[in-house]
C-alpha cells in the first residue's frame, strides 16, 4: 500500500480491489463512530456504481450504529420507478440500503416531477446536511452526474436536473449497467458539487483501468470544471482509494 498527498486528499494506492474495498470501509467506520460521539445522528450520502462494490460489501459488515444514521444517495436516473433494478436507488438497495438498518432512506424518485423532485431532495438535505459523503469518480472525470459540461462549482442549486454526456453514458455500458448507448437514460437528477464538498468528510473510492486518465487529471492536472473531480483537492477531509490500475497515470 502507498500513501500520498495531493492537496487535502489523503490517497491511498492498494494491490487489490478487495483490499482497497476493505481499508476504505474500515476507516469510514471508524469516521462514522467517531462523528457518533459527538451527535446523536448523522447523515451519509452513497454513490451507485460497481466502482463501490468492494467497498460497500464490506461497510455492511463492519460493526456500526446504523440506527442512528440517515441515507441518501447523490444521483438518480430520470425516468426509472424507484426500485427498478437499473435505477441508483435499486442498486443501493440491493448493495446496502436494505442490508443494514438504517434509521431512515432517503431515495430519489426518478418517476417524479423532476424539477419538484429536485426541489423535494434539496429541502431534505437542507434540514438533514451531509456529514459524510461516499463517492467515485467517472471515466470523464464527473462526480455525481456533474458531468464537465454541467459541472459548476459555484452552483447556486443544491440539486439539479442534467442532461448526460456520451462519455458519462457509455460508462454505463462499459460498467456492464446497461447492454447498449441507447438503453442508457439521457437525463439525470444530481446533488450538485456544492452539495457533494460540504460534507465535513469525503471518501473517493475509484477503481479500475478505465478510471486512470480522470484520477490523473484529478490529482495533478489544473483545477477546474473541466475535471470535476479536481475540486477534492481543495477539500480537507478527503480520503481517497484507488487500485493499481486507476493509480496507473500517477507518477
Amino acid at each position: 500500500m502507498q500513501e500520498r498527498t495531493y492537496g487535502g486528499i489523503r490517497l491511498k494506492i492498494f494491490d487489490t480491489r478487495k483490499e482497497m474495498g476493505e481499508t476504505a470501509a474500515r476507516e469510514a467506520a471508524e469516521q462514522i463512530r467517531a462523528l457518533l460521539r459527538q451527535k446523536k445522528e448523522i447523515n451519509c450520502v452513497f454513490a451507485a456504481a460497481p466502482s463501490q462494490n468492494e467497498f460497500l460489501a464490506a461497510l455492511a459488515g463492519q460493526d456500526i450504529p446504523w440506527e442512528r444514521i440517515h441515507a441518501y444517495h447523490m444521483d438518480e436516473y430520470v425516468g426509472f420507478e424507484v426500485g427498478d433494478p437499473k435505477s441508483f436507488n435499486g442498486f443501493l438497495s440491493s448493495a446496502i440500503f436494505r442490508r443494514v438498518p438504517f434509521a431512515s432512506v432517503h431515495l430519489i424518485d426518478g418517476r417524479a416531477d423532476p424539477r419538484r423532485e429536485c426541489e423535494r431532495y434539496a429541502a431534505l438535505l437542507k434540514a438533514a446536511p451531509p456529514d459524510i459523503v461516499f463517492l467515485g469518480i467517472g471515466e470523464n472525470g464527473h462526480i455525481a452526474f456533474n458531468d464537465p459540461g454541467a459541472a459548476d462549482f459555484k452552483d447556486p442549486k443544491a440539486v439539479k436536473v442534467v442532461k448526460l454526456e456520451e462519455v458519462c453514458r457509455l460508462q454505463q455500458v462499459h460498467d456492464k449497467c446497461f447492454a447498449t448507448l441507447a438503453d442508457v437514460p439521457k437525463q439525470a437528477i444530481t446533488l450538485t458539487i456544492p452539495t457533494l464538498v460540504s460534507a465535513p468528510y469525503l471518501f473517493c473510492i475509484a477503481p479500475g483501468e478505465r478510471k486512470a486518465k480522470a484520477v490523473a487529471d484529478a490529482l495533478t492536472g489544473e483545477i477546474g470544471e473541466s475535471c470535476p473531480a479536481s475540486i477534492l483537492r481543495l477539500k480537507k477531509g478527503c480520503r481517497m482509494y484507488l487500485d493499481k490500475a486507476s493509480a496507473a497515470g500517477l507518477q
